[in-house]
């Protein structure tokens, strides 16, 4: 499907699925290319993020790559590794690994996490370039309608 010479009419008739699909993709393509372009992944990120005290995880212990993995099973995508991707972190020194397969945060990672996490906005920035926060805020909102429609949870 195209935007090109559609009408709005033509337009409001054409299936959000289809549209939300191509968002999705273009947006995760885009987000891993600018991660990848400062030396780092997008799954190797989320392991950071999954095992700070300091952000997502609770309690700042460690955990498996299952616990991980399912920690992760609303955002993770069929193709990522997290084996391989932790592996890359370990090389790293950002992560360490006990005798139980347990992964933990080491403190050359938290640092790691804190400056990685400094390319956000300018990510979003660049995706969020020419559209006002208000429209952003009204898709947001289209889109959670959808969903409820649909029978799923809105978080």
């Amino acid at each position: 499907m195209t935007t090109q010479q559609v009408s709005d009419a033509e337009l409001a008739g054409q299936p959000a699925a289809y549209w939300t699909g191509v968002a999705y993709e273009a947006l995760i393509a885009y987000t891993r290319a600018r991660q990848a372009e400062k030396g780092y992944t997008q799954p190797q990120f989320w392991l950071l993020r999954n095992l700070s005290v300091n952000d997502i995880s609770p309690d700042g212990e460690g955990m498996t790559l299952p616990e991980l993995r399912k920690a992760m099973t609303s955002y993770i995508r069929p193709e990522d590794d997290l084996a391989a991707e932790a592996e890359g972190l370990l090389a790293r020194g950002w992560l360490t690994q006990d005798a139980e397969g347990r992964l933990w945060l080491t403190s050359e990672g938290e640092q790691a996490r804190v400056d990685l996490a400094r390319n956000a906005p300018a990510i979003r920035a660049a995706l969020h370039e020419g559209i006002d926060d208000a429209d952003y805020v009204t898709t947001v909102k289209v889109l959670q309608q959808l969903i409820r429609n649909a029978g799923g949870a809105v978080a």
